[in-house]
């Protein structure tokens, strides 16, 4: 039996070790059953989850627990990234607090810290998702620097090396001064700041003027190597070929034409810097020109800055602009609004720099990519990021791949010091296939955390050995992830899977919504607004957290998420506790089914939830009006989830449950459970069935209650079976009764406002009248239900007859085709009631009347805050609904 109170801590701790001791969710091979497999997105090992992990988590878990039930062999694949940048940052912060550095220990001892953060931490990441009830085969769980996934990653490098793809160049790359390394254009983000546009004076080195020009970086002006016009501009005939002098250097620079100037900026002049900025470069490539690079890695200015060297380049901007300001040479600064970009890991701003990099070409890899989505063999949810990801892909450009790191996978590329011949090989060499020398050094950068990840559907599975796990699971089936990661992560991994697999890497890509605040910001912990899940989860229980979430998430919109929303869950959990108590009360009836045709509750259902056969078993009409709501609502349910309408399955399940089932069908029950005999038993099977579909419908969403309710329904069948065992049939349904329960429903619930209007008090039994329209057939409709009504509504005579007229003093609601009429005569001092009904109005009229002159003021509606105007708007409309409200009663009274 069910303890009086729902204890979610308790009953989660349970069922995890049951899950965790049975291997429940081991995926098989060698099997014919139809096969579903999701990835999990692998989380760093560096990070906590968050509120956008829980709901990626709980859509893909709510995935891999419906397919289970349906029968499916199922692999839901955990991971974890070993995320180069982030990781590397924080180890190096933990040595500095020891008093010791990276290079002070040296590479080998360095990714030993490493290796010591990722045990560490790797097992907060697990607890995490336990916490969440993720169904994960952990028999399978996969690391990107493991032995495995590292081969397969040296595999697809040298791979696309031998093909020409992965190149090394010297070429302008987004650097991070903070981490010290290159990083890819999907790892920048760019904001809109306030900054200055800065009109600088470049002297003629023939006297005879200057030409002005504005720029937001005036610290790199100790850069450039020419100063470039449109050809379209009106005066590039005169000025092209002039020469300038660069302010503060001295040095002498040309005057150029390029098509990528835009006349319409600024003065029209664009000072060429080739090393700091990546259009510049191109510049500088077509015209010839040499970089000269005034800023280090480290975001110092260098030697070639002069007197400004050494010096950070913020501090150097204010120290350039003084100078130039001492020189006569700064004409104007404006304020300007524009774009900068900044590293995604540490927000800090991005500096344009010349390295030499690996670079992988990406457009071979591209047209797949671009014709299986087009061709729709992978399809996106919702239906916007498939232009997304198209737009994208048709405007890819080469990826840099290399990072100036020691924490990852070192790139598999040798150099023969006595040759110079570069190698590039899945095992290790130790001579050179050149000139035989053994002198041979790796290259020191690492690659992307993302060349890893982007051969996730296959390399944790085994490739490129052909093993069980990739012919039964691969293509895997659907990939959730969220919409910041389509470039990094998605793109990737369609395009590697297409080279390497020669098959799309999944068919279906869904993606979830941002989690925002209620002031609308992205929940972040750098703003300290997302709250941390464990805490949510210890407060409410998991059930109750993951239910809302998937309330909260209409496909690809942004959740407005709030801890007290997840009250909402708990208060369902705790009404899905109290009614199994209340049937499991019932005990187990035993019963005969004589013809399993005409009965609505077929043996095979009956016995599955421990009704045991021997006695007679009657059914009433809303024992079968429930089982056919329960037979609609579980093609209901199963058409929200394929559709990926995770918040529609919730509210089907929950308005069933709470409202069809606890609120009426228990209600209505209940007279037939004081009886004895075949009617009560019919009331309990009805019920049991009821209860055990329900937690399978709820097992996907709310795996923790329903695993413990189901326990107790039927101990011997498990509840994985159970799905196939109470697939009920559609000939259950009934359009007729559901039609006149619905019926039946609103008189019951007419009955109890009419009464609410007039405070009648809930035991004081009172008379009904229902007056049905002429030769509709709703009074013989009706008759069924008679007995029902008197005891749902407490009405003592209940009259339904065709053009009754209405009793004096009565109140009436109306319904299609029907009056329902209330005598007042006798209940309540209708004078009295009258009376004070009058005073209630006339204060509402006031109050209405005042509000209606302050919205129609507009100094009012000018001065105060829009909230404020907002929320009087609506005690405007409240109002008017009560002043209406209360003048419909007193035209009752008379």
């Amino acid at each position: 039996m069910l303890d009086k109170t729902y204890q979610a801590g308790d009953v989660e701790a349970k069922w995890s070790e049951v899950w965790r001791k049975h291997r429940i969710f081991t995926a098989g091979v060698g099997t014919d059953l139809p096969s579903y497999c999701i990835i999990l997105p692998p989380p760093n090992i560096t990070g906590k989850l968050t509120v956008g992990h829980a709901l990626g988590t709980t859509v893909q878990d709510v995935l891999v627990r419906w397919k289970r039930l349906q029968g499916h062999n199922t692999l839901w694949l955990p991971g974890t990234d070993h995320a180069g940048i982030a990781t590397q940052k924080v180890v190096e912060q933990s040595l500095e607090s020891r008093g010791t550095s990276r290079e002070e220990l040296g590479r080998e001892k360095f990714l030993e810290e490493c290796w010591r953060w990722k045990e560490k931490y790797h097992e907060s990441i697990v607890r995490q998702l336990g916490a969440l009830g993720a169904s994960l085969d952990w028999t399978r769980e996969a690391f990107t620097l493991d032995p495995g996934v590292s081969r397969a990653v040296r595999e697809v490098f040298v791979r696309l090396f031998e093909q020409g793809l992965i190149y090394r160049e010297r070429y302008i790359v987004n650097w991070c001064p903070s981490c010290g390394t290159a990083i890819s254009d999907e790892e920048v983000e760019f904001g809109e700041r306030r900054g200055k546009l800065y009109y600088i004076a470049y002297p003629f080195v023939d006297g005879g003027g200057e030409i002005v020009v504005g720029t937001t970086r005036p610290e790199t002006m100790l850069g450039d190597t020419a100063v470039a016009m449109s050809p379209h501009d009106e005066r590039a005939e005169a000025f092209n070929g002039k020469v300038v002098t660069l302010p503060l250097t001295g040095r002498k620079i040309p005057i150029i034409l390029d098509e990528a100037v835009d006349p319409d900026f600024g003065t029209g002049f664009l000072k060429v810097t080739p090393a700091h900025d990546a259009t510049d470069f191109e510049i500088g490539l077509r015209r010839g020109l040499d970089p000269v690079v005034v800023i280090d890695r480290d975001g110092r200015m260098n030697e070639e800055a002069g007197r400004f060297a050494g010096l950070d380049r913020d501090e150097a901007r204010e120290r350039v602009l003084e100078a130039l300001e001492e020189e006569g040479l700064l004409r104007k600064i404006e304020d300007y609004d524009h774009s900068v970009g900044t590293h995604d890991r540490c927000s800090t701003v991005i500096e344009p720099y010349i390295s030499r990099q690996w670079f992988l070409r990406m457009e071979t890899l591209a047209s797949p990519g671009i014709e299986v989505v087009e061709n729709g063999e992978i399809v996106f949810y919702p239906e916007r990021w498939k232009n997304i990801y198209l737009g994208w892909m048709r405007n890819i450009r080469d990826w840099c791949i290399s990072r100036q790191l020691w924490w990852g996978h070192r790139i598999p590329v040798w150099y023969c010091r006595e040759c110079n011949e570069m190698i590039a090989s899945i095992d290790t060499p130790t001579v050179c296939p050149k000139c035989h020398h053994g002198k041979l050094e790796q290259d020191e950068d690492v690659l992307d955390t993302w060349f890893s990840s982007w051969l996730w559907t296959f390399s944790p599975m085994g490739w490129p050995q052909r093993t069980e796990d990739l012919a039964m699971f691969h293509p895997t089936s659907v990939l959730v992830t969220g919409g910041d990661i389509i470039f990094f992560w998605v793109a990737r991994m369609i395009m590697a899977s297409l080279a390497f697999m020669n098959e799309v890497p999944f068919s279906t890509v869904y993606i979830t919504g941002i989690v925002r605040d209620m002031q609308g910001r992205k929940m972040s912990k750098s703003l300290g607004n997302s709250p941390d899940p464990i805490d949510i989860i210890e407060s409410y229980g998991s059930d109750a957290f993951r239910f809302t979430l998937m309330m909260l998430s209409p496909p690809g919109q942004d959740i407005f998420f709030d801890e007290k929303k997840v009250d909402v869950g708990k208060h369902f959990a705790n009404k899905i506790w109290n009614a199994a108590r209340f049937v499991l009360g019932q005990g187990c009836p035993e019963f005969t089914d004589t013809d399993p045709g005409d009965e609505p509750i077929p043996a095979a259902f009956a016995t599955l939830f421990g009704a045991r056969p021997g006695g007679a078993m009657e059914l009433g009409w809303e024992d079968g009006w429930i089982v056919s709501r329960l037979v609609n609502r579980m093609d209901e349910f199963e058409a929200g989830i394929d559709a990926f309408r995770f918040d529609e399955a919730a509210r089907t399940v929950y308005d069933f449950f709470w409202h069809e089932f606890c609120d009426w069908y228990l209600e209505l029950a209940k007279p037939a459970l004081r009886q004895e005999g075949s009617r009560s038993t019919g009331t309990i099977v009805t019920a049991r069935l009821v209860l055990g579909a329900s937690m399978l419908m709820l097992h996907p969403i709310m795996p923790f209650i329903s695993e413990e309710i189901w326990s107790m329904l039927t101990p011997d069948a498990p509840l994985l079976a159970g799905y196939r065992a109470v697939k009920l049939p559609g000939g259950l349904i009934s359009r007729d009764l559901e039609r006149d329960v619905e019926l039946f429903r609103e008189i019951v619930t007419s009955i109890r406002n009419l009464r609410q209007s007039f405070n009648v008090p809930p035991v004081q039994r009172v008379n009904v009248v229902i007056n049905c329209e002429g030769g509709s057939g709703l009074v013989d409709r009706l008759r069924p239900y008679c007995e029902q009504v008197r005891s749902l509504a407490s009405v003592e005579l209940l009259e339904a007859a065709e053009r009754v007229a209405r009793p004096k003093g009565s109140a009436a609601a109306g319904l299609a085709s029907m009056e329902i009429y209330l005598p007042l005569e006798g209940i309540l001092d209708i004078d009295r009631e009258r009376e004070r009904l009058g005073k209630e109005l006339s204060r509402i009229t006031g109050e209405h009347e005042k509000l209606r002159l302050r919205l129609a003021d507009t100094r009012f509606l000018e001065r105060a805050p829009a909230n404020v105007v907002s929320k009087e708007r609506e005690r405007f409309a409240e109002m008017g609904d009560r002043k209406r409200h209360l003048e419909r009663i007193l035209e009752d009274l008379g």
